[in-house]
């Protein structure tokens, strides 16, 4: 097996890890309050893989100012 191969493999692994994590932490749930805060935190704790068993809690907030449309 070549070195490529096995960092592939790695990081699928780490990320699939990740999901699981995610999934753990109920960030899934079928809810119609979706945010940019909520995607980044699905994300950083998907990269954050198995560092979330050892106490990784990583947390997105966004402060965006949308614009009201007008009337």
């Amino acid at each position: 097996m070549r070195a490529g191969s096995i960092g592939g493999l790695i990081l699928i692994i780490w990320l699939v890890l990740g999901g699981v994590a995610a999934y753990e932490r109920g960030y899934f749930s079928d809810t119609s309050n979706t945010s940019c805060a909520e995607f980044g935190t699905i994300a950083v704790t998907t990269l954050a893989g198995p560092l979330n068993w050892a106490g990784v809690n990583p947390k997105i907030t966004c402060d965006v100012d949308v614009p009201e449309p007008s009337k």
